[in-house]
């Protein structure tokens, strides 16, 4: 029996039947067999809304990342109402994130400084990142900090409900009808009625499946795990290293850190929904068989105590923009974050402070049309151009390419930002890509590596180049029109405000909102 299904089946709650649930849904999304589900309608004339009816300012969708917004909007003084369709807790595994970026709680009033220390199970130094046949490279404070998830929603759902939102938990998402004057949303027997409807139920919402009919993703992260006791050193993290060339038409990349029980270790790889991709289990299969050499360990002397797996598809087509009034994705749901990014919590708080004022905005002013609300989810050409870094990063079912050749390009440009200092290597660490420390790296690595990116060329092909060459010139204008304004300044109205933050966050701006360590 695979070490698979025997250690999985050891594990409380039996995670492998999960596992096979995964990877059903995976196959179906492989083989072009989305589901198009109807959930969303639309209706000419106004809902008959008696004095009697509770209408909310807000109805959001989906607990375990919506508690942020709701929780900030609740605050604003909005009427807001949360759906989710269990109990609304956090689960065991740790949510990492840097520092830095966990101000925006205590900006928004959602923690107290003691609450945000106590929110922090976990904290490590430093971080490698390494390469097969390259050098090791160590930093600190970056995506260092594991946050308690189970602490963390239970505080803001306090939080929340003290300020007069409500929570109707085990109230799963059932349909939703759009009329000129509000959304009604049904939710199992719970008939509610708002002026905004918003999704926060991620990858897979049904609403999200309706609005993409259906669409094959243009990329995949699948990912599998384990946090385990029995490692003899868990002081230290891996933010990315690989150790082994292409295999199954994969490159593999492995991240580890200390958890509150243990040390968590991933195996991810990044691909397309070819139906002749590897499951997910085939790749559990092949984490068991590399872990001991990852790590150091023989299998025997660990305790399991979780096991993490997924699938997260990305898809060109984002942020993702509801062709519905009064209806806005947020999170994961609109995909919001760049296609090398597996992880929605870090990019919800990136975005918390904009999308809180600017759904504010958007109520206080009544601009709740699909145009309207399309400014909150705008087009940021600084997570455009990493489609590229994801083809550079892994292959087609039909390419041929050297066994190390990604290796070899991972370790050349990470040497080459290293070399240029952290300015260059921090951001883009942090899922936040800026013109000036790209064009830098790109600038130097050709200099000194121009037989690499020869091969880049071929490998990632003359249309994607093209194409991201659109987002890098994007990129350049963005960045200079956001270093030629001022600070935005919510008085110049809705649409200016928008506009300008388009600048600043599709710039990468915002990275430097918050003074780093």
């Amino acid at each position: 029996m695979p070490h698979t299904q025997t250690i999985l089946q050891t594990i409380p709650g039996n995670p492998y039947q999960g596992l096979q649930r995964a990877d059903a849904l995976w196959h179906r999304y492989r083989h072009g067999k989305l589901p198009t589900p109807t959930v969303v309608e639309s209706q000419s004339t106004a809902l008959v809304v008696d004095e009697a009816t509770d209408v909310y300012d807000v109805v959001i969708c989906g607990g375990t990342l919506g508690i942020l917004l709701a929780a900030s909007l609740a605050k604003q003084g909005w009427k807001v109402a949360l759906l989710e369709r269990g109990v609304l807790k956090g689960r065991d595994q740790e949510w990492n994130i840097s520092r830095s970026e966990l101000r925006t709680f205590v900006e928004l009033g959602l923690l107290t400084e003691e609450e945000l220390t106590r929110a922090i199970a976990t904290e490590y130094n430093p971080a490698r990142i390494q390469f097969d046949g390259g050098e090791s490279l160590w930093v600190e404070d970056v995506l260092n900090i594991g946050v308690d998830p189970v602490y963390l929603l239970e505080t803001l759902k306090q939080v929340f409900i003290a300020t007069g939102g409500e929570l109707l938990e085990n109230t799963p998402f059932s349909k939703a009808c759009v009329a000129p004057n509000g959304v009604r949303v049904q939710a199992g027997d719970t008939t509610l009625n708002t002026r905004l409807l918003i999704d926060t139920m991620g990858h897979f919402s049904p609403m999200v499946q309706q609005a993409r009919q259906g669409a094959t993703p243009d990329a995949v992260c699948l990912v599998v795990g384990t946090c385990a006791t029995g490692y003899e050193h868990n002081q230290t993290g891996d933010l990315i290293t690989s150790f082994t060339p292409i295999q199954n038409q994969c490159q593999y990349f492995w991240e580890a850190f200390p958890a509150k029980d243990g040390r968590t270790t991933y195996l991810f790889t990044y691909l397309d929904a070819h139906p002749d991709r590897i499951t997910l289990e085939k790749l559990f299969d092949d984490y068991f068989e590399l872990l001991p050499t990852y790590q150091g360990v023989n299998l025997d002397t660990l305790t399991f105590k979780r096991a993490l797996f997924g699938f997260f598809p990305a898809y060109r087509q984002s942020p993702l923009r509801f062709q519905w009034d009064r209806m806005l994705a947020v999170g994961d749901a609109s995909g919001h974050q760049s296609p090398l990014s597996f992880g929605g919590f870090g990019a919800m708080v990136r975005h918390l402070n904009r999308l809180t004022f600017g759904i504010d905005d958007a109520l206080k002013q009544d601009q709740l049309s699909a145009s309207a609300l399309a400014w909150l989810q705008p087009y940021q050409p600084n997570i455009a151009v990493t489609w590229l870094f994801q083809k550079a990063m892994s292959l087609r079912t039909d390419q041929s390419l050297d066994s190390d050749q990604i290796n070899t390009l991972l370790t050349t440009i990470f040497q080459d930002m290293a070399a240029l200092g952290d300015p260059i290597l921090r951001p883009f660490l942090q899922d936040v890509v800026q013109f000036g420390p790209l064009a830098k790296t790109l600038l130097r690595t050709s200099i000194y590596h121009p037989g690499l990116v020869a091969k880049i060329l071929p490998q990632v092909g003359i249309p994607a180049v093209l194409d991201w060459t659109g987002h890098y010139l994007s990129l350049a204008v963005y960045s200079g029109l956001n270093r030629l304004l001022s600070d935005p300044q919510p008085a110049h109205g809705y649409y200016w405000q928008r506009w300008r933050e388009s600048l600043l966050y599709g710039s990468g701006g915002d990275y430097d909102r918050h003074p780093q360590p």
